[in-house]
């Protein structure tokens, strides 16, 4: 047999990791490449923005989850540049060679061109971003009870961009624990004042889904106490004033951008591989346009078929079987023998939008409340990476669900070294 060959997987979300343990072993030699050491389970971000778990509970290191995987090397490294000619990329620890190089770098924030509003507004696109916006919160009330009267509009007033998944279901979560646990936590505190609003540019939130499901949240946030500003641009933010295509303005300190994303960019390739939208052009076993062994998977790549002619929606289940395809693959690749297209089976979306409260839309129904955040939960616990994780995620959800607290309300951040 042939010497093993050499893949090299850029990236370690969803589409990376799977590819990288599924490979297989006596076929091929794998390095995965990140900026990070450790996975992120994204859908679960906001959980930590909110503490309701803990960070440690959605990141995974690679070389805890690869430990059993010989044929796998792990490098922290950034991609700076392809070499398709010389087959080889350049990185900021230095220059690899392979044989399959694998895209899988999904996407990051897109602020569609404003540099106020990305200098100025929260993401949520890593753990640390929500790290970030957990100590912000927190230390936001700190600084409200602080107050003695004077500059605190900024501060009673949320502001989250972006009426999707990510968006709803942050919303929904503070409106829970500005009712729940916050004002245990801050008698002193009249959360009456304490302003929650999401503003989205098109007519409805979860475009995504079905017109039950739209009308459902909706309802659940406005009855939560959320004000909902649809139809609505934000032009502007300097950190202090959020500017509105209505002509209107909001005074806060606090504005969380979940907007909607663009592909992470890449060096090296002719620009005849990139869509309109800047995703990777991709056939059907996800082989980048005009290349013989340069493929993308996962949000970066772009695939159109028979059933989703506009390309596939940038979820974590086309992710995971775009690799789970991928791996197969490049197996009757090296075999010589025909490979198998691939397709989206679409098993449906949801959004959880508070305790008891969600929104799920399966091929033959759409149904809402108790047992669609039951649902919802069962199914987010299916895809945590590790028993353990997933039992201590469960035990937080329990917990929280008894007593309408966490107790992980902590501000993580440097402090002055000169100071006892």
């Amino acid at each position: 047999m042939d010497s093993k060959r050499k893949v090299i997987i850029v990236g370690g979300g969803f589409a990376g990791i799977q590819l990288a343990r599924r490979l297989d072993k006596h076929l091929f030699d794998v390095l995965l490449i990140d900026k990070i050491n450790h996975h992120q389970f994204q859908p679960l971000f906001y959980q930590v923005a909110t503490s309701q778990i803990e960070p440690s509970s959605i990141s995974f290191p690679f070389r805890h989850i690869l430990k059993n995987k010989s044929n796998v090397l792990i490098r922290m490294a950034e991609l700076t540049r392809i070499y398709p000619e010389q087959n080889r990329i350049s990185t900021t620890i230095g220059n690899f060679d392979y044989d399959y190089l694998v895209i899988a770098i999904g996407c990051k924030t897109n602020f569609f061109g404003n540099q106020n509003i990305s200098q100025n507004a929260f993401t949520l696109k890593t753990t640390y971003d929500a790290i970030k916006i957990r100590n912000h919160i927190l230390q936001t009330f700190e600084n409200i009870a602080s107050a003695n009267g004077g500059g605190e509009e900024g501060l009673l007033n949320l502001v989250i961009v972006g009426g999707g998944a990510t968006g709803v279901e942050m919303v929904g979560a503070f409106a829970e624990i500005k009712k729940n646990i916050l004002p245990k936590d801050y008698p002193r505190i009249d959360f009456n004042k304490f302003n929650i609003t999401l503003v989205e540019g098109t007519k409805y939130m979860l475009n995504n889904m079905s017109s039950n499901a739209q009308k459902a949240s909706k309802n659940y946030l406005q009855r939560m106490g959320v004000e909902l500003l649809t139809e609505t641009f934000v032009t502007d933010y300097d950190g202090n004033i959020l500017k509105l295509s209505n002509g209107k303005s909001i005074n806060t300190k606090t504005v969380i951008w979940a907007a909607g994303v663009m592909p992470n960019q890449i060096k090296g390739l002719p620009a005849n591989v990139y869509t309109r939208t800047k995703r990777m052009a991709v056939d059907r076993i996800n082989r980048v346009a005009d290349s013989k062994n340069i493929f993308a998977v996962g949000d970066i790549a772009y695939m159109e078929t028979p059933k989703y002619p506009k390309g596939h929606p940038q979820v974590a289940n086309v992710a995971i079987n775009q690799a789970k395809n991928l791996a197969k693959n490049l197996k009757k690749i090296v075999n010589s023998k025909k490979t198998v297209d691939y397709e989206y089976k679409d098993l449906g979306s949801m959004a959880t939008i508070g305790r008891n409260k969600a929104v799920v839309d399966l091929p033959f129904i759409s149904f809402k409340g108790y047992f669609a955040w039951f649902i919802w939960m069962s199914l987010h616990l299916m895809l945590i990476l590790s028993v353990r994780n997933k039992l201590i995620i469960f035990i937080n959800w329990a917990w929280a669900y008894v007593t309408k607290d966490t107790s992980l309300r902590l501000i993580l951040t440097q402090t002055d070294k000169t100071s006892s």
